[in-house]
């Protein structure tokens, strides 16, 4: 029997931290995951959208894995992204996450080349394969990824015993309803837009995966509280003051996650560098977007947190 519990509650995706050089800083990684290890969250997704994957090599990827689990190992639940776009990266990185110890791992379909259904099938297998004593977690992101997750497709990776689950970041909520109602509750189906977490929740998502969590997981997990209790109007009243501090981060001309980056280091401390070329960097009018956003965190928590 699976224990699907470990991947119900709120799972801030990791953000890629850097040094000063644009290398990869361990000592950021470290630090990002005891701060969410002090916050509370369920677990990390790792290397992923947020960690800006495809932007960093097969060893950036296990150095930041390495040091996410030195500090993760008991206290958080780990999803590694290990998508590459060629099997046999992918398949590696599989292959080190299982060696680590993760919970399990997740990844896209592979990219550029427009795939028939069966390929991506075996793309995705081979490198559950790799980890034949992890779990694994379809990642399903068509406006980046180029290709949707259809029925049949899911339908036909339930054949392997280590799929659990789908980490659903289409924008329709009905995605969630129709992977919720064609898998049961032996899988879960984690919600992927941060300003439909509530949304996707009530829908049947038993999990919730999200890029912005990390810069104000005591919200969401507030959220998630109400909306276990049954008190959908106050995860409402979070859910549109969380989504007013998304789109103020949206309006700068430099990478959201550089803004969060520069928001956790005004909030938090945190040191985690900048975002990797050619994704853009922030702009000193950017500044005031991070203040603002930032200002809006402290009021939101103190407003519904006391």
């Amino acid at each position: 029997m699976r224990d699907l519990e470990k991947y119900k509650g709120v799972i801030p995706a990791f953000y890629a931290c850097y040094d000063e050089e644009g290398n990869v800083s361990t000592k950021g990684v470290e630090a990002l995951t005891k701060y969410f290890v002090e916050k509370g969250v369920k677990g990390v997704y790792v290397n992923g959208s947020s960690g800006e994957c495809i932007y960093q090599s097969v060893e950036e990827k296990k150095l930041v894995l390495e040091h996410v689990m030195k500090e993760a190992r008991g206290k958080l639940t780990v999803i590694a992204h290990v998508a590459c776009n060629n099997t046999r990266d992918s398949m590696e990185l599989a292959r080190y996450a299982q060696a680590l110890g993760v919970d399990a791992i997740a990844a896209i379909p592979p990219i550029y080349f427009r795939l028939p259904e069966h390929a991506i099938a075996q793309y995705w297998n081979d490198i559950s394969a790799a980890a034949p004593e992890t779990d694994f977690i379809i990642y399903n992101i068509p406006q980046l990824a180029g290709v949707a997750l259809t029925m049949p497709l899911f339908a036909k990776m339930r054949e392997n015993p280590r799929v659990v689950g789908v980490k659903n970041s289409s924008m329709p909520v009905q995605d969630i309803q129709m992977f919720c109602a064609e898998a049961g509750e032996e899988y879960v189906i984690f919600n992927g837009p941060d300003e439909q977490f509530i949304s996707g929740r009530v829908i049947g998502a038993k999990g919730a995966i999200g890029g912005t969590y990390g810069a104000m997981p005591e919200l969401f997990l507030r959220m998630d509280g109400y909306l276990q209790a049954g008190e959908l109007e106050k995860a409402k009243e979070i859910q549109y003051a969380v989504n007013a501090i998304i789109f103020k981060m949206c309006e700068a001309r430099g990478n959201m996650y550089g803004v969060i980056k520069a928001i956790l280091k005004r909030n938090e401390g945190l040191e985690l560098g900048g975002v990797r070329k050619p994704l853009p960097a922030l702009t000193k009018a950017d500044e005031k977007i991070v203040e603002e956003a930032a200002q809006m965190i402290c009021a939101t928590r103190k407003k519904f947190l006391g």
